[in-house]
């Protein structure tokens, strides 16, 4: 051993190259540890190494080429080795991890296949990972992403699309979960970090929902159900719309309507086209129900033998074997809102497909509805302690629920005061809960 020393009259610069293989010289300097030295190659190419034991094993790990590292840092840098490996720890072993650690890009892909294929919201998970997340750092390390990276792709968000940045922060964080379960990291950087975290210019809490109360009053109701067959919305798209007005059933959940969901009296919503939940949701049709889907069939009957195409099952079929989007009720709604009568009320402005339902179930109230059974009727499950033990269907109270709404609906309609049956409504409710 000798002491290793730099400059043009240094150790590195007058060592010379073997005639094959490799050459160390290892450095006895009082601040250099153990194990370190400079490597020679035949070549003439010099770098520091650190050469050390762990768990019985001899390892060597090359600290970096010389003259890009000088003397002095590469001693540094052995030092700090050198404590890490008095702790246990493996240098090289925490390089080849590095080195296997998938970019997030590529974790990514790998989550969405395993937590988002198949749900009812998969395109919009990809849409904020793989448009939003993977732009931005998709082609950094896993374990090199800190809060500040995601902070910024979702305050940049923010600026034009609050509501989406605040999916794009709750997909990430689970992202990073994910990556955490896997071992990857050793805590979530987005641990605790809450939408009310992120700031935007003029904005207070830019991600807090809004929460929306827009209901149609009276005329609006009469002049949507007046109007939507006569203005130029598609008839199955007017429909589907009345359709959610009489259920009060999400309009995705509704367009999506197949005949073999029917049975009697009775559509089950399975569990896969429902969104918000995992579990299947039995609806009771009245006859005014009944009577949209009878007419709707009608209507893909009609055009099935236009266009000579067999039917694949869709009540509302936009196009052969494809229903109806929920995305395409809002745009035809949006499109005719003078037509069908909408009002501008603030804040919410003029009312949307998804306001039909909360029109319905602010009308179960209406109509005295215990609010328990208002919830489950259009589709809300029970919470708490109450869904780990109650499982009855309340299928007879749902159904006077539905009836009551529709003898509602009927009189609003029909420009009648709503509220002249309502004795008799709560009358037959109150018989179907004894």
């Amino acid at each position: 051993m000798a002491k290793i020393t730099d400059g043009n009259r240094g150790t590195i610069a007058k060592a010379e190259p073997p005639a094959k293989g490799q050459r160390l010289i290892f450095d006895d300097h009082r601040d250099a540890p153990r194990g370190f030295g400079l490597r020679i190659t035949a070549a003439g190419g010099k770098a520091f190494i650190l050469k050390y034991t762990i768990d019985g094993r001899e390892r060597r790990k090359t600290i970096g080429d010389w003259p890009t590292w000088t003397l002095e840092a590469a001693r540094a840098e052995a030092r700090e080795l050198a404590r890490d490996i008095a702790q246990g720890k493996d240098p090289l072993e925490a390089k080849r991890r590095r080195r296997e650690e998938p970019l997030l890009k590529d974790l990514a892909g790998e989550w969405l296949d395993k937590h988002a294929s198949g749900l009812a919201s998969e395109k919009a998970i990809r849409g904020y990972i793989n448009n939003d997340l993977v732009p931005a750092i998709g082609n950094m390390k896993v374990s090199d992403i800190r809060r500040r990276d995601v902070i910024e792709v979702v305050e940049a968000k923010a600026e034009k699309t609050p509501r989406a940045a605040a999916q794009v922060l709750l997909y990430a964080r689970r992202l990073m979960d994910y990556a955490t379960d896997r071992d990857y990291i050793p805590a979530n950087p987005l641990a605790g970090l809450k939408p009310s975290s992120i700031t935007v210019k003029g904005k207070r809490d830019p991600l807090k929902a809004k929460v929306r109360g827009r209901v149609l009053d009276y005329d609006e109701i009469r002049a949507f159900w007046t109007n939507a067959e006569t203005c130029d919305l598609h008839r199955l798209t007017a429909l589907a719309l009345k359709l959610v007005l009489v259920t009060g059933q999400r309009p995705g959940e509704v367009a999506g309507m197949r005949e073999d969901e029917i049975s009697g009296r009775w559509w089950t919503i399975p569990a896969d086209r429902r969104g918000k939940t995992d579990s299947a949701h039995t609806v009771y049709l009245t006859d005014t129900a009944l009577q949209i889907i009878t007419e709707a069939k009608a209507e893909i009957d009609r055009l099935s033998r236009r266009r000579d195409e067999p039917w694949r099952g869709f009540i509302f079929e936009a196009r052969p074997g494809r229903a109806i989007t929920n995305a395409a009720l809002c745009r035809a709604v949006d499109r005719q809102n003078v037509a069908l009568g909408a009002k501008v009320v603030q804040p919410w402005g003029r009312w949307t497909p998804h306001d039909l339902r909360r029109t319905m179930r602010t009308g179960l109230s209406a109509c005295r509805v215990r609010p328990d059974i208002a919830e489950m009727t259009i589709g809300h499950v029970k919470g708490g302690i109450i869904a780990v033990y109650d499982h009855h269907s309340f299928d007879a109270e749902r159904q006077a629920a539905w009836e009551a709404w529709e003898a509602r609906l009927s009189r609003i309609v029909a420009g009648q005061d709503p509220d002249a049956a309502q004795a008799d409504n709560v009358v037959k409710l109150e018989g179907a809960r004894a």
